[in-house]
């Protein structure tokens, strides 16, 4: 049967055989394939055709095993929407931004607008969602710009949530709605220029009672969008009783300096600041009461720290992504990249910690939800150091497969590479969440 295929074939021209003699031995290569049968000839011409047929690759997926499909109908619809904005508002002007080291004011009423169409809508105070939701949407935001998730983060995570755990009803009703609608920007710090991964050890930043006023005086360190935020949260040891505190302090308040963080090579868009404390006078009413100790604040960076384990799934499946979408493009050889056995397994492997990180976090989600919102530090801090180093090596494939091109914003794993070290050091490095989790399953603390 096979041999009819071969039947009444035309001649080959002369100027085939002759272009065919340039490149080989036409009379090793004629001699060769006359040794062979005509299936294995048949075999031979069905491989050349499939090798030389254009391939039309799949849609790029970096949820391979339908993570998503755990939210509800109405969760998935805020998550379209808000990849939607994203990538409409957001992606276009990330690279641009990051590299002037400058925050998109612009966006801000835009963001408003989408969390009162989503997760804000119909709430007065505080956005209302499941765990599950809240880590998707931090992980979408990160997939495109990890600075517009620290934005988001010290505003709602950090500094909503403080007042909105710790705040009086005063506070909550004179922040919160505002805040909500991102009419009022907020900041959050614990960091100092000599205490970061201590900071439970004691702060060198003070607080003094005078009468109906508190006075600070100290220096903070890192707090973002501080150049422009209404209202910071910051923590200091107040001196009477040798607790930590937290106050509200207010842009614009006598003896509150703030001067921004030059230099940067990661999360540049993101304005930290250096603040120095003079003398800053800040009435009893901006302290907040619920916060009596280092371990309410613990409490809520125990939540964080899960949120940036949200944050670095994001950025591991944005690199992915980019990094997939680059090897379908680029030629080499005169093949595409993504043919090559090496770039695959590449890919495969970054495939597969962005998979374990989200059947990881999802779980993390069920317990929180199951535990009304609460988890251990432990789980938290597992899932922060784990998830961060699987982040850091994901970009580190990604940014290699680019080669040359994996230091240029144009393809943007640069910034996400740039990015992932932030993520990989706050919220506790990896180092100290791994103590804790040490000290968790061994009952010793091997802190000191």
């Amino acid at each position: 049967m096979n041999e009819m295929l071969y039947q009444d074939q035309p001649v080959v021209a002369p100027e085939v055989l002759e272009a065919l003699a340039q490149k080989t031995d036409v009379n090793r290569l004629l001699a060769a394939l006359s040794d062979l049968d005509a299936d294995e000839l048949w075999r031979m011409l069905r491989a050349l055709d499939r090798s030389r047929a254009p391939v039309q690759p799949p849609p790029i997926n970096s949820d391979l095993y339908e993570i998503e499909a755990e939210l509800s109908p109405d969760e998935r619809e805020i998550v379209l929407h808000w990849r939607s904005f994203l990538r409409a508002e957001v992606a276009p002007i990330a690279n641009t931004y990051w590299e002037r080291g400058e925050f998109p004011m612009q966006i801000i009423p835009k963001l408003g607008a989408l969390v009162m169409e989503t997760i804000g809508k119909g709430q007065t105070h505080y956005p209302r969602m499941s765990p599950l939701l809240a880590g998707m949407l931090t992980c979408e935001v990160a997939r495109v710009d990890p600075s517009l998730c620290s934005f988001l983060g010290v505003h709602r995570r950090l500094c909503m949530t403080s007042i909105w755990l710790f705040g009086s009803q005063a506070q909550k009703d004179r922040w919160l709605p505002a805040m909500l609608r991102f009419e009022k920007i907020g900041s959050w710090v614990l960091s100092e220029p000599l205490v970061g991964s201590g900071a439970a050890r004691g702060l060198l930043t003070t607080a003094r009672r005078d009468g109906d006023t508190w006075v600070l005086n100290g220096q903070k360190k890192w707090s973002g969008n501080a150049t422009f935020a209404d209202v910071n949260c910051i923590w200091a040891k107040n001196l009477e009783t040798g607790q930590v505190n937290g106050f509200l302090v207010e842009r614009g308040t006598p003896g509150y300096h703030v001067e921004k963080i030059h230099d940067k090579i990661s999360k540049r868009i993101v304005q930290n600041v250096v603040i120095t404390l003079e003398d800053c006078r800040v009435p009893e009413a901006n302290r907040l009461p619920g916060a009596q100790s280092f371990d309410d604040v613990a409490r809520q960076l125990t939540n964080a720290r899960a949120d940036v384990a949200w944050e670095a799934l994001g950025i591991a499946r944005g690199a992915y992504e980019h990094a997939l979408a680059y090897a379908l493009q680029r030629e080499q050889f005169g093949r595409k990249i993504a043919a090559f056995q090496v770039q695959q397994i590449n890919l495969a492997r970054m495939l597969g910690n962005v998979t374990a990180m989200q059947g990881m976090l999802v779980q993390l989600a069920r317990l929180m939800e199951r535990n009304g919102g609460q988890i251990a530090p432990e789980q938290a801090s597992l899932a922060k150091a784990w998830c961060t180093e699987r982040m850091r090596e994901t970009v580190a494939i990604a940014r290699a497969m680019l080669g040359g091109n994996g230091i240029l914003l144009e393809h943007n794993v640069a910034r996400l590479f740039a990015d992932a070290e932030s993520v990989y050091s706050y919220e506790g490095s990896f180092e100290i969440n791994s103590l804790i989790v040490g000290k968790a399953i061994t009952g010793y603390s091997a802190f000191v």
